[in-house]
C-alpha cells in the first residue's frame, strides 16, 4: 500500500456525516411526510455522535430549518444546513470519497451518472464541486464513474467490490477489469482489489452495490447477507457470494472471518408488488457507534443488532427504522456519507 495515499476504513472518518434532506421536487413527493420523519430520526441519532452536514433544496431551506429546530431543540447546533439543489438524497453514491494523502484528507470527486444512466444525476454530480472545490483539498476524478456504495475498504490496503457493478457497461464500459483494478489501486492508494462475482437483491437499482451485500468490520471480519431459505430466489446467488467471500484474503494473505447477517422478511412495493432490497448490511459506522437499519421485524431486527454488536465490540449499536427509505430502494448507508470535516 502506498505510504502517501490510503483509503481508510469507514470507522476511521467520523467528524461529520453528509445527508440530503428529501424534497418535493424529487421522487419522495408522494410520501414526503413519512420520509421527513425518518430523516429527522436519523439526524437526531447521528447528532449525538457527529456533526451533520445537511444539503437542503434552496426553495425549502427556511421551512426545513423550522422542522429541524422543532424536532431537535438544542441538538440543532450539531447540524449545518447547506442550501443546494439535488436530484435525490443518496449521498453515499454522489458524495466525496475520502483518502488520506501524506497525512491530509482529500475529497475525491468521481463521476456519478445515476447508477449507470438509470436516473437523472446532473445536479447530484455537481454537489462535490460546489461544496468543496474552493475551500479544501479536492481531487477531480470525473473521468471515472464510481459510487461510494460500490466499494468497501478494510483500512489496510484491501478494497472490496462487485464485478456486476464496476463492470457495468454504462459506467466504465470502455475499461477492462484489469484496467479498472489498476485505476483503483493508483487512485485510492489500495494494494489489492477483492472482486465478488455473485450476489444480488431484488429491487436493487445499483447493480449489486457491495454495501447491500457484504461489509468490512474490525479484526479481519466481513459481515455478509445470508439466505437460508432454499425456496427464496436469493438463496443460490447468495450462497455463491458466500463462496466468493471464502476465497478472499487480505494483503497479507490471511482469510477473512465471515459472519452472516439475518435475512429480512420480504418487504414489497404496494403499487407494483416488487420486492424491495431490504438488508441489514446497509449500516453506517463511526468511531463510536454503528447505526443499523431496522424494518419493524422484531426478531430479525434484534438478531441483526446482536450480531453486529458482537463484531463491533467497542461501539454502541443503534437501530433506526428505515422502512421509509426502502420504499425508494435504499437504506441507511445509502443515505449517508462520512466526511473528515
Amino acid at each position: 500500500m502506498s505510504d502517501r495515499r490510503r483509503l481508510p476504513a469507514e470507522w476511521e472518518i467520523d467528524n461529520a456525516v453528509l445527508l440530503t434532506w428529501p424534497h418535493k421536487f424529487s421522487d419522495w413527493e408522494y410520501m414526503l411526510d413519512e420520509v421527513e420523519s425518518c430523516y429527522l430520526n436519523i439526524i437526531e441519532q447521528l447528532a449525538k455522535y457527529v456533526k451533520v452536514r445537511l444539503l437542503v433544496h434552496p426553495a425549502i431551506t427556511a421551512e426545513t430549518l423550522q422542522k429541524l429546530h422543532s424536532h431537535l431543540g438544542d441538538a440543532i447546533d450539531a447540524v449545518e444546513v447547506i442550501p443546494l439543489d439535488t436530484n435525490d438524497t443518496w449521498t453515499r453514491d454522489y458524495g466525496p470519497i475520502t483518502t488520506i494523502d501524506d497525512g491530509k484528507y482529500v475529497l475525491n470527486d468521481f463521476k456519478f451518472n445515476g447508477w449507470g444512466l438509470k436516473f437523472a444525476a446532473d445536479k447530484d454530480n455537481l454537489v462535490n464541486q460546489r461544496l468543496y472545490g474552493a475551500s479544501c483539498d479536492y481531487a477531480n476524478r470525473l473521468n471515472f464513474v464510481l459510487e461510494g456504495g460500490s466499494i468497501e475498504s478494510d483500512g489496510h490496503g484491501a478494497l472490496l467490490t462487485t464485478t456486476r457493478c464496476l463492470m457495468s457497461p454504462n459506467r466504465n464500459g470502455q475499461s477492462s477489469r484489469e484496467e479498472i483494478e489498476r485505476y483503483l489501486i493508483r487512485t485510492l492508494g489500495v494494494e489489492k482489489v477483492l472482486w465478488v462475482d455473485h450476489g444480488n437483491l431484488a429491487g436493487d437499482d445499483t447493480d449489486s452495490h457491495i454495501d447491500t451485500l457484504a461489509r468490512f468490520a474490525p479484526d479481519g471480519t466481513i459481515l455478509y447477507v445470508a439466505c437460508d431459505d432454499e425456496n427464496d430466489p436469493h438463496f443460490a446467488p447468495l450462497q455463491s457470494m458466500k463462496a466468493d467471500l471464502e476465497q478472499l484474503t487480505d494483503v497479507d494473505g490471511n482469510s477473512y472471518t465471515l459472519v452472516a447477517l439475518p435475512w429480512p422478511d420480504g418487504i414489497y412495493d404496494v403499487a407494483s408488488g416488487e420486492r424491495l432490497p431490504a438488508t441489514y448490511a446497509n449500516f453506517l459506522v463511526t468511531s463510536e457507534a454503528v447505526f443499523v437499519p431496522t424494518y419493524a421485524q422484531p426478531a430479525n431486527d434484534a438478531k441483526a443488532l446482536e450480531i453486529i454488536g458482537g463484531v463491533f465490540k467497542n461501539h454502541k449499536i443503534i437501530g433506526i427504522d428505515c422502512r421509509a427509505l426502502i420504499r425508494q430502494h435504499g437504506s441507511l448507508h445509502c443515505a449517508t456519507m462520512q466526511l473528515p470535516y
